[in-house]
C-alpha cells in the first residue's frame, strides 16, 4: 500500500490562519503592525523569487514586510552594519536575511549580527542553543517546520529512532536537536558516513536534508518508516527516491508541498511572536 502523504500545504495553511488571527489580535491590542524585514544580496533569480513569495504570504497574514536590496558587491561590513540597523530599529520585529549570501560575504558574521529577540529564522548561536537546551527562543523554520508536520499526522516521536542525513548548521544539526528534546534517539549521517544505507535500513523516521537528488534509496528503508524529504534540487526532485519510497514507508512527504510550507509558515508565526514578546 503506497505511503500516506504528509501534506505541508494544508498543515501550513492552518498555521498561517492562526497566525493571521493573532496579528489581528496584535494590532486590535497595539495599534501597530508587525514588521518583518528581509535582506537580499546581489541578483540571484530565485532568492527574489522567494523574498517576493515571502512578502506575498506576508500581506495576505497582515504582516508588514520591508526589503532591504543590496547589490553584489556588498561587503560582509556593509552587510553586518545594514544588518545591526534593522537590529536597533524599534520599527522592525523580525529579521530575515535570505541565503545563501555570495561567496565572498562571512554569513555567519552576519548571521551573529541580528538581534537574538529578532532572528525569526533562527539562524543565530543563541537561537540553536536555546534551542539545544530546551529555553525559550526561536527555532530554525524548515526544522521547526518539520516537528509541527509530525506533530499534525500523530508521528510518536519518544523512543523512536530518528536518522538525520545532512548536517547544516540551519537545518540537519537543529532538527536533530528538536528530535531529541523529544525524546527520539537519533543519529547525524554525512557525506563521510561508510554505509549510509544500513544506517538508514534502522531509522523509524529518516529526515533527509543534505541537497542531492535521490540520495536516499526506497530500498534502503525499513518498511513503515516515517519518511521527511527536506531537500529541493532543480526539476522538482527530492533528496528520496520517491517513486520507490512510498511503497516501503508509512508517511512520507511530497517534493514540492511537503517541507516548504511549512518553512514559511513557521518564519511568519515565529514573526508574530516576537511581536507580542516586544510588545
Amino acid at each position: 500500500m503506497p505511503a500516506r502523504i504528509m501534506d505541508g500545504t494544508s498543515v501550513a495553511a492552518s498555521l498561517l490562519a492562526e497566525t493571521a488571527q493573532r496579528v489581528k489580535d496584535f494590532v486590535a491590542r497595539t495599534g501597530r503592525t508587525p514588521l518583518l524585514a528581509t535582506a537580499l544580496v546581489g541578483d540571484d533569480p530565485a532568492s527574489h523569487t522567494y523574498v517576493r513569495m515571502k512578502s506575498a504570504r506576508c500581506a495576505r497574514v497582515g504582516i508588514a514586510s520591508r526589503r532591504v536590496a543590496l547589490p553584489a558587491e556588498t561587503t560582509t561590513d556593509d552587510l553586518v552594519a545594514r544588518i545591526a540597523e534593522l537590529s536597533a530599529d524599534p520599527a522592525v520585529d523580525g529579521i530575515l536575511l535570505q541565503h545563501p549570501v555570495p561567496a565572498h560575504i562571512d554569513e555567519r558574521a552576519a548571521f551573529e549580527a541580528i538581534a537574538p529577540d529578532k532572528d525569526v529564522d533562527g539562524v543565530t548561536m543563541h537561537s540553536f542553543a536555546a534551542m539545544a537546551f530546551g529555553e525559550p527562543g526561536f527555532h530554525s523554520c524548515t526544522p521547526g517546520g518539520i516537528l509541527r508536520l509530525l506533530d499534525a499526522y500523530d508521528v510518536p516521536l519518544t523512543g523512536r529512532r530518528a536518522v538525520v542525513i545532512g548536517r547544516s548548521p540551519i537545518l540537519g544539526k537543529p532538527v536533530g536537536m528538536l528530535l531529541l528534546a523529544r525524546d527520539a534517539t537519533v543519529t547525524y549521517c554525512h557525506s563521510k558516513t561508510t554505509d549510509l544505507a544500513a544506517t538508514v535500513a534502522e531509522a523509524d523516521i529518516v529526515i533527509a536534508a543534505v541537497g542531492r537528488p535521490e540520495l536516499v534509496r526506497g530500498a534502503w528503508l525499513k518498511p513503515g518508516a516515517v519518511v521527511v524529504d527536506a531537500g529541493y534540487n532543480p526539476g522538482n526532485i527530492g533528496d528520496v527516491e520517491y517513486a520507490a519510497a512510498e511503497h516501503r514507508a508509512s508517511l512520507i512527504t511530497p517534493v514540492p508541498g511537503g517541507v516548504g510550507p511549512m518553512t514559511i509558515a513557521v518564519l511568519l508565526a515565529q514573526t508574530v511572536q516576537a511581536a507580542e514578546t516586544r510588545g
